[in-house]
């Protein structure tokens, strides 16, 4: 009975383990459904082949946790089935490896039912979620798939020149949110940055822009100059932005 209470304790702790893994998956940006997926992939040793796990393996932080959670998966694996075997081994006699077999199916339809609860889901989650946030640093969110940057968007840093159609300009006189561009932060050339910076902030030659948007549009503000060019230019970039926002409006409407 020793080995079936040891293949329990196993059992139990490979819940705790991928859960606890889940949620940390989470903290770097996966959604939860992928992150639970993730890792117990990785625990059982499975190992599917999907973008999601192209996500997993490319970042650093989730990387370490999944490698983590295939050398206790394989631990846990071969625990489990040493103690499931010699559970049934050292039974005395047919009527006690039945009893043995009862209490191995009641118990994993326990511990299955209480995995599946969505009480002990949301219960575990938040403590699991304050013990990580408390005691580790892997709130690292993967910004390029929160910010989409795998499609046509992107995050680039500019550096304004003389004679640039940004240099001299507040950010209200450019009104780059109207072509789909948004100013993340500014590195001003004494080494001063400004994160989120607002309207009135103006731009300097020599400035290090933190921009996203479109990776096309974001090409050609490199290269826009001053004059009435950089200005149609500018304008252009304006109604293309309202066609993409309107394409979009219908998209959505169409969707309900």
């Amino acid at each position: 009975m020793i080995a079936l209470v040891s293949l329990f304790v196993v059992v139990v702790l490979s819940l705790i383990i991928t859960r606890v893994a889940t949620v940390a998956l989470t903290l770097t940006g996966l959604s939860r459904e992928v992150a639970r997926f993730q890792a117990r992939s990785a625990f059982s040793g499975v190992g599917f082949t999907t973008s999601e796990a192209e996500l997993v393996v490319s970042h650093p932080v989730r990387r370490r946790i999944i490698l983590l959670l295939m050398l206790l998966g394989n631990a846990g694996i071969v625990s489990a089935i040493a103690s499931l075997i010699l559970s049934f081994l050292s039974a005395a006699g047919p009527r006690e490896i039945i009893l043995r077999l009862a209490v191995l199916i009641v118990g994993l339809g326990a511990l299955w039912a209480a995995a599946r609860s969505r009480f002990v889901d949301q219960y575990l989650g938040r403590v699991i979620s304050w013990a990580l946030r408390r005691w580790t640093h892997l709130d690292v969110k993967d910004y390029a798939d929160l910010l989409d940057l795998y499609g046509d968007y992107r995050v680039v840093e500019r550096v304004v020149e003389p004679g640039d159609w940004l240099a001299g300009k507040t950010l209200a006189d450019l009104k780059l949110k109207e072509e789909g561009i948004l100013v993340l932060g500014i590195r001003r050339k004494d080494g001063t940055y400004i994160g989120a910076p607002r309207g009135w902030t103006e731009i300097r030659p020599g400035d290090t822009l933190i921009v996203y948007g479109r990776a096309g549009l974001l090409e050609e503000l490199c290269r826009r100059r001053a004059g009435p060019a950089g200005d149609r230019a500018h304008e252009e970039a304006v109604r293309e932005q309202e066609r993409i926002l309107e394409r979009e409006r219908l998209e959505d409407s169409l969707s309900r």
